[in-house]
């Protein structure tokens, strides 16, 4: 079940992520929809950090975004190993936000 929230930095609605599993769906989701590669996630806090999540049969392309959306970082992870990743933390605490895609 999905939740909506507003974000405190403008970026519309946001979508509450509640489990891992979830990823896999909203990325595919956004993709269908949007007909772009991969979702935006934001980790809630003081910084807010952004990642864009991609979605591979193998596993997760993962890449921390600056403030313009560029790429600072790119990690492959297969899905077990995201809990590891400062997402899964932030999944864990009920920090781990997604912008809601429009139908």
């Amino acid at each position: 079940m999905f939740t909506a929230t507003h974000s405190k930095r403008r970026r519309g609605p946001m979508v509450n992520v509640h489990a891992s599993e979830d990823i896999e769906f909203l990325v595919k989701e956004s993709e269908i929809v949007t007909g772009q590669l991969g979702r935006k996630f934001v980790i809630s806090g003081a910084d807010q950090l952004v990642y864009m999540i991609q979605w591979y049969p193998d596993g997760y392309k993962v890449q921390r975004l600056d403030d313009e959306g560029n790429a600072t970082s790119t990690l492959y992870v297969q899905p077990e190993e995201l809990g590891s990743h400062s997402l899964g933390e932030a999944l864990r605490a009920g920090q781990l936000y997604t912008p809601q895609v429009r139908h």
